[in-house]
């Protein structure tokens, strides 16, 4: 995988347009607001991620940044005990499936990853979603930086977005405190995901969706270009 270098330097770019905008007011920059609606297991949502990251970066010159994950669930049903992926590819795409994830593996490696994984299991979502409204509570800084590893993890290493283990392992990479115990009782962050599941995606057919300074909205894993165009025109 190519993540390291490049990526990582833009990653940074982005946590400190974040952080700048979490800790400071003043300035002469303008701050945009980004409200992220996403699934875990969605790879069109990961792939919006990396292209608003790559945004974010070449703009933080002019605005900074507040970005805010919301919970999105595509199969609420899922088990949380999980099914293997591709099988579940399978029966709900049917022989498509292969040629999408032919196609969807073509534009990983665009955005520099070699290794979009089919491998490993996929289900329930609600655990990185409590998680991920949790580390938010901590700052968005973190929260961003979550989202990240659960992505990573889920699309690159056919880590299982529903393993207690994965999910504490991915905070405390991000630097969660608590993670353990917050997962640890099933109603902890339930109130707060499933009011989000109400306000944001009762009103959206689909993910990625992102609104920009409360006005502009976007969907799907649009082009760098597409979002900073939006900041633009929210500014």
């Amino acid at each position: 995988m190519l993540l390291h270098c490049s990526y990582n330097s833009q990653l940074l770019r982005v946590s400190r347009s974040i952080k700048i905008a979490a800790m400071s007011s003043s300035g002469a920059k303008k701050l945009i607001k980004i409200d992220v609606v996403a699934d875990t297991v969605c790879p069109w949502c990961y792939v919006g991620k990396k292209n608003l990251d790559k945004a974010i970066a070449s703009s933080n010159d002019q605005f900074d940044f507040e970005i805010k994950w919301h919970p999105y669930m595509l199969n609420p049903n899922a088990p949380k005990e999980g099914v293997v992926k591709k099988d579940y590819y399978l029966s709900r795409f049917g022989p498509r499936s292969i040629q999408m994830e032919s196609r969807m593996a073509e534009i990983f490696k665009g955005l520099g990853m070699d290794n979009y994984d089919t491998a490993g299991l996929t289900g329930n979502t609600l655990d990185s979603h409590r998680l991920i409204y949790f580390a938010g509570t901590q700052g968005l800084d973190k929260q961003h930086k979550l989202v990240e590893e659960l992505d990573n993890g889920y699309f690159t290493q056919g880590k299982y977005i529903g393993d207690r283990e994965f999910l504490m392992e991915s905070a405390k990479k991000v630097g969660v405190e608590g993670a353990a115990e917050f997962l640890q009782d099933p109603n902890n962050g339930l109130k707060e995901v499933n009011e989000d599941l109400k306000r944001y995606a009762s009103q959206i057919n689909g993910v990625p969706h992102y609104t920009i300074n409360g006005k502009s909205q976007l969907n799907g894993g649009q082009p760098p270009e597409s979002f900073v165009r939006a900041f633009q025109a929210a500014a």
